[in-house]
């Protein structure tokens, strides 16, 4: 919910997929071992994480639950796939598709082993795409330019409330930012990262 005005904003996942796709071919295989903002992931476990996350989120919006939805992600550290960077992308496109249809938003589904209403999902869904493609992009030198409608979904699912109090363990202690920072600036820094952070290699 908007905290603001009690409304859901409206959203899209493919802008946010479409950012994340068009990062992949600026990813050189050296680079793989490198850190990112995700202290237990270098690039490699990321990509991996970022996989595993859109084929149990696509399964969710299919309300197709199985193994998929049901593990949890900090079950193990993610392990890369060969072949990842021609299977992500369309990963990404039936991500996309499975949430454009009205049904995935009705309802209850379930990822990683957490069952919770469909529009909801949809709200984490683009939140970790958000998120994840933020630390992908600052891992390996590329720039990030996240539309404003997935930031502020992204911003509403970071920032506690008295109705929404965040998931402990989700996310790590907000980041001081000023008040008229950028926006990608607030919900990066409201979800524990450093807006300023770089890779030191």
């Amino acid at each position: 919910m908007d905290k603001e005005n009690g409304t859901t904003p409206a959203f899209e996942l493919e802008p946010a997929a479409r950012q994340i796709a068009g990062l992949l071919d600026g990813i050189d295989d050296g680079c793989l071992t490198d850190p990112t903002p995700c202290p237990d992931y270098a690039v490699r476990e990321l990509l991996a994480h970022l996989v595993g996350l859109v084929t149990a989120f696509r399964d969710a919006g299919r309300k197709n639950l199985g193994p998929t939805t049901d593990t949890s992600p900090d079950t193990a550290l993610p392990v890369l796939p060969d072949g990842w960077r021609e299977a992500l992308p369309p990963l990404l496109d039936e991500l996309v598709a499975a949430w454009r249809d009205p049904a995935a938003r009705q309802g209850m589904t379930r990822a990683g082993g957490v069952d919770l209403p469909g529009e909801v999902a949809a709200m984490v869904a683009l939140n970790e795409l958000v998120l994840h493609g933020w630390d992908l992009a600052r891992s390996t030198g590329q720039k990030y330019e996240a539309d404003e409608a997935s930031l502020r979904v992204s911003l509403v699912m970071t920032t506690p409330s008295d109705d929404s109090p965040r998931p402990e363990g989700l996310f790590g202690p907000p980041v001081p930012v000023p008040a008229d920072a950028p926006l990608v600036d607030r919900a990066v820094a409201m979800s524990g990262r450093r807006p300023d952070w770089q890779p030191d290699r």
